[in-house]
């Protein structure tokens, strides 16, 4: 078990706060029950109990769910059960009136969130609430040098030797990065997806965010951020102008830097796809450069082009 990175999670009083605030809309003191999908070491489930949640049923593998029934014991919180599996291998679960998950990536659907709660749906009584809800993601352009300038330190090597094709690959990769304000190009970000989780959901997403430059500027590449609206009125998000999480925002590179004179348009289409084989997910995007209406530059990156077999 990766303890340290379900240290991070506990001190995150963001994600804490908004999750509580949601369960605390939907539940029902004495009655309502809960599935806590992905419980980790048990902390939504704890709020629901204190929250008045009747009972809970934790879906968790491995050691992280010994430490969350450790921890219920040592805490006397009750009303609580242990589900030592993945939510999506359990044939017949006990319906519920509140499903719980929690399992974002820095890139939002990496944990499988999608498919996880694609799944959820057989885990609710009629009537039933989903948390989250729906899920925003949003790009928008980079212009600070900062990150394309560490992601090019293969130059600085030496020794004689042309590192070109190393540095080519790992700019063919998305990177976790902690993105300011201030780094980002000075026009509005754009929602490329959003999902609405009590529908039907395909796990190939795919969609473009497009800008005029009023000035000439320079563009380095894209930050990659998430709004999760966990019930209406709660939204827990990753946004570089938002309170900082446990999470970071994602980096797309590009092959080279984009010159940008005013007047031109500015266009970056984002396909991923997750629950295939054991890799995860797969992510590409294309950048396109107009200007009077016409290609000049083109750029399409793949992390599936960006990692040694």
């Amino acid at each position: 078990m990766l303890i340290d990175f379900h240290r991070r999670m506990l001190a995150d009083r963001v994600r804490h706060q908004a999750y509580r605030a949601a369960l605390a809309q939907v539940l029902v003191p004495g009655r309502s029950t809960v599935a806590d999908l992905g419980a980790g070491t048990g902390i939504l489930s704890f709020f629901a109990r204190e929250l008045g949640a009747r009972e809970c049923w934790l879906y968790e593998p491995g050691a992280a769910l010994q430490l969350a029934a450790t921890i219920a014991a040592r805490n006397g919180i009750e009303g609580l059960h242990f589900v030592p599996e993945w939510s999506h291998l359990v044939a017949d679960p006990t319906p519920v009136d509140v499903v719980v998950a929690e399992v974002f990536g820095n890139f939002a659907l990496e944990e499988g969130v999608l498919e996880t709660l694609r799944d959820a749906r057989r885990f609710l009584a009629p009537g039933g609430t989903l948390i989250p809800g729906r899920l925003e993601q949003w790009v928008a352009p980079v212009a600070s040098q900062r990150f394309d300038a560490e992601l090019r330190s293969w130059r600085a090597v030496g020794h004689g030797l042309d590192l070109r094709d190393a540095e080519a690959m790992s700019l063919s990769n998305l990177y976790v990065y902690a993105i300011e304000p201030a780094d980002l190009l000075g026009v509005p970000a754009q929602r490329w997806d959003a999902l609405h989780f009590n529908t039907e959901l395909a796990s190939q997403r795919r969609g473009t965010a497009r800008w005029t430059l009023a000035d000439a500027t320079t563009v380095a590449g894209f930050a990659l951020w998430w709004d999760a609206v966990l019930v209406p009125g709660v939204t827990l998000s990753t946004s570089p102008h938002a309170p900082r999480t446990h999470w970071d925002q994602i980096y797309l590179p590009l092959r080279t830097t984009l010159e940008l004179a005013a007047g031109d348009g500015l266009e970056v289409t984002i396909a991923s796809e997750t629950g295939g084989d054991e890799s995860g997910i797969a992510v590409e995007w294309t950048v396109v450069q107009r200007r009077g209406g016409t290609a000049i530059v083109e750029q399409r990156l793949d992390i599936g082009s960006g990692y040694l077999a």
